[in-house]
């Protein structure tokens, strides 16, 4: 799995990619464990589990801070630990913060325009499926990696606002992926404009008693 900064500058080559290993330890691993080291994780006003799953919506409107790497490390870290089929880890994460690339990004799907106004985006990409089998057990795959990233922001009380994409050849020119690569899916990233991220008491969702069945439908 390779993590990459931008236009691809690769940032992942210490988690063993270019020597088959599987490292102890990710350069994002020691500077997340360096930030606790020094004293700076317990600084921070982190949720519970169960309340980050309960304060996580789409954000798609943001304050125009910036997100620290620190922090970009750290989401992009929870979806290179999501489960996948067969361990195949299909994805790589292209980390984008310069605001060109975002207003270019944005442009890529009709439902993409927060991408313009993001702090940052992680764009998901994967290789092109050899079969039709390939391609649901990669979105689904995809999607694993995605919400972990969403709990991850919203425990640093960051918000993610997903999206489509469906100009493939622009989206592939704005971020140099190669022609056998989908660029899959983008994860808009920022401090919400509206009001800070907490638990949602009252979400807008059917009943449980209505999606939740038991033994049989």
């Amino acid at each position: 799995m390779w993590l990459r900064r931008d236009v691809g500058r690769d940032v992942g080559r210490d988690m063993g990619r270019d020597t088959g290993a599987s490292p102890s330890l990710s350069s994002i691993e020691r500077h997340h464990n360096a930030r606790w080291h020094h004293g700076q994780g317990p600084e921070r006003d982190h949720m519970e589990t169960w309340d980050a799953i309960r304060a996580r919506r789409n954000v798609r409107e943001y304050k125009p801070e910036p997100v620290s790497e620190a922090d970009l490390n750290r989401i992009a870290e929870a979806g290179w630990r999501a489960p996948s089929a067969k361990n195949r880890q299909p994805w790589d994460f292209v980390i984008v913060t310069d605001p060109t690339q975002l207003k270019e990004l944005s442009t890529v799907w009709r439902g993409a325009g927060h991408i313009a106004t993001a702090a940052a985006a992680i764009v998901l990409v994967v290789p092109v499926p050899p079969d039709d089998r390939r391609l649901v057990t990669d979105n689904y795959d995809v999607g694993q990696a995605t919400m972990a990233m969403m709990i991850a922001a919203t425990d640093l009380g960051i918000g993610t606002g997903h999206s489509s994409v469906g100009d493939q050849e622009k989206a592939r020119a704005i971020l140099g992926v190669p022609d056998d690569h989908l660029v899959a899916f983008m994860l808009g990233l920022g401090y919400p404009a509206d009001r800070p991220l907490t638990v949602i008491r009252k979400p807008n969702r059917r009943p449980v008693d209505e999606v939740v069945h038991r033994g049989h439908w």
